[in-house]
């Protein structure tokens, strides 16, 4: 059977004037409109389609692409609000539907707001929940230190950044920890610091151990190279000029300097960095 909510590789099994029936499984039949409709196409293709329903609450494929589907985080704009509930724009023709009981606060036509897009199990129709936190996976999560993964920034908090981890777990980037701005909604990559005992996770956003250091300080030697031998930054300089030169934050910049100043490769002075003259 097609899951709802999802793409499908489904058949085209017949034509009528307004489409095509897909075969779904278990003898169910979905229709594709004409206007989604490849301009050569055949019976017996396979075509991969997202399946969702109509404003008549009838099952329908389309290959227009979704914000998202089921089963995901996603930061989402209120096209229209009504008694019912809020209505989110996710790249169809049909809005998707958040009701009043899982919004976190009354939304507001415009506002942008995380949410998770399941199935609703007694109307059978995809919906959408601003009440995050009941779909963070509480299984332990199955990294170690120094993995990358997938990071959806979603609120900032006393502590730092809290972020979805592979559209599954949530994190934490602390604050002492950030050399960048990151604006509610960023996706980036980061790195495993540690899942702790309570199996939630400390973030980062430097790829942690000394491979990290090591070609950092390639890049402030290249620099150098470049910049007849001077570098008008040191330990002491603000993180976001470090950030905006090398990428990097100012704890893994220090680490370099220090590598590159035992290696008797550079001086560090008041205002800089100078490369030796050996």
């Amino acid at each position: 059977m097609a899951e709802l909510g999802k793409y499908n590789k489904l058949t085209i099994i017949r034509e009528v004037d307004f489409g095509v029936y897909l075969d779904a499984g278990e003898g169910v039949e979905i229709l594709m409109p004409s206007r989604y409709l490849p301009s050569e196409y055949h019976i017996g293709d396979t075509v991969n389609v997202f399946v969702y329903r109509d404003s008549e609450d009838r099952l329908i494929a389309t290959t227009e692409t979704p914000f998202a589907q089921v089963g995901d985080f996603v930061f989402l704009e209120v096209a229209g609000v009504s008694a019912f509930g809020a209505f989110l724009n996710w790249g169809l023709l049909k809005d998707l539907f958040v009701p009043h009981k899982e919004q976190k606060a009354k939304m507001q036509q415009g506002g942008k707001y995380l949410v998770y897009i399941y199935i609703d199990e007694e109307t059978d129709r995809i919906t959408a929940s601003a009440k995050i936190d009941r779909y963070i996976s509480k299984e332990k999560p199955p990294y170690k230190p120094g993995d990358k993964v997938d990071l959806l920034i979603y609120q900032f908090s006393d502590l730092g950044y809290k972020a979805i981890v592979d559209n599954r777990y949530g994190g934490i980037l602390y604050e002492d920890e950030i050399f960048r701005h990151l604006p509610i909604g960023t996706k980036t990559t980061g790195y495993i610091k540690q899942v702790r005992e309570d199996f939630k996770i400390d973030l980062l956003l430097d790829e942690p151990g000394y491979g990290k250091v090591e070609g950092v300080s390639e890049k402030i030697v290249d620099y150098l190279e470049a910049n007849d031998g001077y570098l008008p930054l040191n330990d002491k300089s603000p993180a976001e000029d470090i950030y905006q030169t090398f990428g990097i934050s100012k704890k893994t910049f220090k680490k370099a300097l220090g590598d590159l100043y035992k290696r008797r490769l550079i001086t560090i002075e008041q205002e800089g960095v100078r490369k030796t003259k050996n």
